[in-house]
């Protein structure tokens, strides 16, 4: 699906969001706009029972403007000349009020109910749709943008995308309640309509004049949100560290730093703001208190009736409440379009993986694994692989062997599809991992990485993920994994949970769940990427013996194909082939004794690796 489709799939208008794109030079008062426009096509109905309420809310309002002119000329004025007043106009008086009032009642809740469902609407959407794109972008654009940043596009930056929504049924209701108003106004007085209505060129310069000031802060304070998220986000995963080290007062003043200019940034925002809000509450009265200077002269003059002067100075005070609500609307556009646009940018991003339509192979046993001619870099003039091609019969383990660099975890990343390769072609049972079909792979497919990762859940709960696996299939990948010991001895067993990361276990500990993991989906082939490394060398033979075994067939007859990052030269020579990676090529490959024999570069360095192991113990 392409991206445009994809994108009005989700509701977003392209039209819109190039407009967005594209104006960032042009203010923020038309951009906003064409965030709401984006907003009430993707809720027209929520929007037009919000905008109805509020339209019946300003109508009633100027009702009373209506209503209070009406009782002055009729009520109250010929009850200072007669000295009383007739209860049947005492009660219609009180009638109409309480009509009004309850009427406006009714769309004050229609309003602000329709206003916090079409937002939260909206949140809840953008937030599923920026889920859906840093599912769909392979891990590469994910390994260049931190992770902090990446959660504040889902969380801050969409809550200030759709913040002009809560007042936006309100600002166009009360837009047709200053116009119902301006219209009263210049029936009621003509000439006090004119002197009143003068306001509004200075109300929409000193607006204009808070865009321009407030945009640039708003927009360096939705970055310096994100940078803040990401400091924090570091800090926790490296909290080991941090302490270990000493380090805790830099990492503190690190963090503390960009959250003062955030907070200094935040504080600028504020103060323009509120040196502009009294100047939009302060223009209105003063054309009320022009008004009446004005009205007094009409009125003594006889050119206006008292009734009038009190209506078109009252419906100027209800002007000023339509003006503000659209500046407490503009007021919300700085942040919206920047926010906007920084959750667009990651829907627009593209380089989503595609898969094709062909399912998982439908075979008995492990897998057949061909790699041919491989050729993959992380920077476009960088070749890491380069090349590479082997064969990974069914039911055999090849290990792969190579110094630091040498490729072998991007090797496991593509056997994955977590990224794919610039070149070159890999096959499971014939099929190229391109032409299946989204969660194919995962059928067939489980890597176990060196860093074990364990949810704060229980030890059933990591092991399953939420599949449907039986309490029997679990304990026997646990006892394959030869973790079902110390689970057995931990408080509740399978129901204990592991805390944080699985903070209450030892690495090697948490490397044996991980495989677990793995293995009770009993996958036709097993990728371990330097998977027991925390794991004392008996226990790992254990485990590699369980995996070769019975123990570890897939459902079939042959066992499941392995393909090893290893160390060891235990681990390695339970290999049936040994692939020897320089440079992102197989320099040799072969048996463990055949390579010791004849190459004497991979003999230095598993013979390295085997003397650090053994003075690291």
């Amino acid at each position: 699906m392409s991206n445009t489709t994809d994108r009005s799939a989700r509701g977003l208008d392209p039209a819109a969001t190039t407009g967005l794109q594209h104006g960032k030079g042009r203010g923020s008062t038309r951009a906003g706009f064409a965030v709401l426009w984006v907003a009430i096509k993707r809720e027209p109905g929520v929007f037009a029972i919000s905008t109805a309420g509020s339209v019946l809310f300003g109508a009633l309002t100027v009702a009373d403007a209506w209503v209070l002119g009406w009782s002055t000329d009729n009520v109250v004025l010929p009850a200072f000349r007669d000295g009383e007043i007739g209860g049947g106009l005492l009660w219609a008086i009180l009638g109409l009020f309480m009509g009004v009032a309850l009427l406006r009642a009714v769309g004050i809740v229609a309003r602000r109910v329709g206003a916090g469902i079409m937002q939260y609407r909206l949140q809840a959407s953008t937030r599923r749709a920026v889920t859906r794109r840093y599912l769909a972008l392979p891990m590469e654009w994910h390994q260049k943008h931190p992770t902090g940043e990446l959660l504040s596009n889902a969380n801050s930056d969409v809550e200030a995308a759709w913040g002009p929504i809560a007042p936006l049924p309100m600002a166009v209701g009360t837009v047709a309640m200053m116009v119902i108003a301006i219209g009263q106004m210049l029936v009621a007085d003509l000439v006090l309509a004119i002197v009143g209505l003068l306001i509004f060129p200075a109300i929409i310069a000193t607006n204009v004049m808070y865009q321009h000031l407030a945009q640039g802060w708003a927009t360096r304070a939705q970055e310096l949100r994100a940078e803040v998220s990401e400091i924090a986000h570091e800090s926790f995963d490296g909290a080991m560290v941090v302490k270990t080290l000493g380090r805790e007062p830099q990492e503190t003043e690190r963090f503390a730093a960009t959250a003062r200019e955030l907070r200094e940034v935040n504080i600028r925002v504020g103060r323009i703001r509120a040196a502009f809000d009294p100047i939009l509450a302060a223009l209105p009265n003063l054309g009320v208190l022009v008004v009446l200077a004005v009205g007094v002269s009409r009125v003594t003059s006889g050119a206006a009736a008292p009734g009038d002067v009190v209506t078109v100075a009252y419906l100027l005070t209800i002007v000023s409440f339509p003006i503000r609500s659209i500046g407490w609307l503009l007021g919300e556009f700085p942040r919206s379009v920047v926010g906007y646009r920084r959750v667009d940018a990651v829907l627009r991003t593209t380089g989503e993986m595609p898969y094709g339509d062909q399912p998982a192979p439908v075979r008995a046993g492990g897998a057949e694994l061909r790699v041919e001619d491989l050729g993959y870099g992380y920077e476009p003039d960088q070749r890491l692989l380069d090349g590479l091609s082997f064969v990974a019969e069914p039911g055999r383990t090849v290990a792969l062997v190579g110094a630091t660099a040498s490729g072998k975890s991007t090797i496991t990343t593509l056997l994955t599809r977590l990224v794919d390769p610039h070149t070159g072609v890999i096959t499971i049972d014939g099929a190229d991992l391109r032409d299946l079909e989204r969660g194919a792979l995962a059928e067939q497919v489980a890597i176990v990485p060196q860093s074990a990762f364990l949810f704060d859940d229980t030890v059933r709960g990591n092991v399953t993920l939420g599949a449907d696996v039986s309490d029997d299939d679990v304990w026997a990948a646990l006892r394959v994994a030869q973790a079902d010991g110390f689970v057995e001895a931990l408080a509740d067993g399978l129901s204990t949970r592991l805390g944080e990361r699985g903070a209450s276990l030892s690495g090697g500990q948490r490397q044996r769940i991980s495989l677990a993991r793995a293995l009770v989906r009993r996958p036709r082939l097993l990728i371990l990427d330097d998977a027991t490394s925390a794991v004392d060398p008996e226990v790992e033979q254990r485990i590699l013996a369980g995996l070769r075994g019975d123990a570890g067939t897939s459902e079939g007859g042959v066992g499941t194909t392995l393909v090893v990052v290893a160390y060891r030269k235990a681990t390695i020579g339970l290999a049936d082939e040994v692939l020897h990676l320089e440079g992102g090529r197989i320099a040799d490959r072969g048996t463990h004794a055949d390579l010791l024999r004849r190459s004497p570069s991979y003999a230095r360095l598993v013979n390295a690796y085997e003397h650090t192991s053994e003075q690291a113990t």
